[in-house]
């Protein structure tokens, strides 16, 4: 059984006067303990990142960059061609926009974790994941990259000795592989569920798949996502039920450091 784990949420996932989901930041921040700050190229303006960041220095929460493919109006969830060291620039420059805004903060970068369809592109590509971990190792060699176990980007930044943290998903779907089922929009799922699921995964280090199976999975933190429908109900029905069993929530550097 998982005794504490971290939780981690996508932020700062709007533009100018555009929002998307349901839940404002600001509701969710107390609930958390890392954040993932949308960067510029997928959501994310230079005001609403220094305003992301200071919430979350005010909280004490965890300061991760999202960088994302170049695709405000897809979301970033729409895959971009490019060669490995083409996205590896796009994401050294928006690592460098969140870090900035941390620095203003007094707070240092803790974890750089890409988004929706780059996130996905680097779990299968070896390249990809080889050169941004170099990159990395060169800035930032102790933030944590968070990524998918198992995935190309986990073992480049194990095989380089970069800091690493295994997500779960708590409103996503696995598939039998153990990866998660790529969406652009989950809807609105059941709270419940998902807490009774978060809570399996802590207990039992299982969940179930798409096709109904049982697949074995470990992990330090737990993901969700503030653009998913009722953001708020499913953090919070979440946090009771780890907390009803005796599971801390705690930073990421405790919880990777067991």
């Amino acid at each position: 059984m998982r005794e504490v784990v971290d939780i981690n949420c996508d932020m700062g996932e709007a533009f100018g006067r555009w929002r998307v989901g349901d839940t404002d930041d600001a509701s969710l921040m107390p609930l958390i303990s890392s954040a993932n700050i949308a960067a510029g190229f997928h959501a994310g303006d230079p005001n609403l990142m220094d305003q992301t960041v200071r919430l979350a220095a005010e909280h004490g929460v965890g300061i991760g960059a999202h960088p994302g493919y170049n695709d405000l109006q897809g979301f970033g969830r729409r895959k971009i061609a490019g060669t490995a060291r083409e996205l590896v620039n796009d994401i050294i420059y928006q690592v460098g926009a969140i870090r900035e805004f941390a620095h203003r903060h007094g707070v240092r970068l803790q974890h750089v974790k890409p988004h929706g369809a780059l996130y996905m592109e680097m779990a299968a590509n070896p390249e990809l994941s080889r050169i941004f971990v170099q990159y990395m190792r060169t800035v930032e060699p102790n933030a944590y990259i968070f990524c998918m176990g198992g995935s190309a980007t986990w073992r480049a930044a194990g095989e380089a000795g970069q800091p690493v943290v295994r997500e779960f998903y708590a409103d996503r779907d696995y598939d039998d592989s153990g990866s998660i089922v790529f969406t652009r929009d989950a809807g609105r799922p059941d709270p419940a569920a998902i807490a009774r699921k978060v809570l399996r995964a802590c207990k039992e280090g299982k969940v179930r798949t798409v096709t109904g199976n049982d697949i074995a999975i470990d992990f330090e933190s737990i993901c969700f996502h503030s653009d998913t429908l009722g953001a708020f109900d499913i953090v919070r029905q979440m946090r009771e039920a780890l907390v009803g069993a005796g599971i801390r929530i705690a930073p990421v550097s405790d919880v990777a450091g067991r």
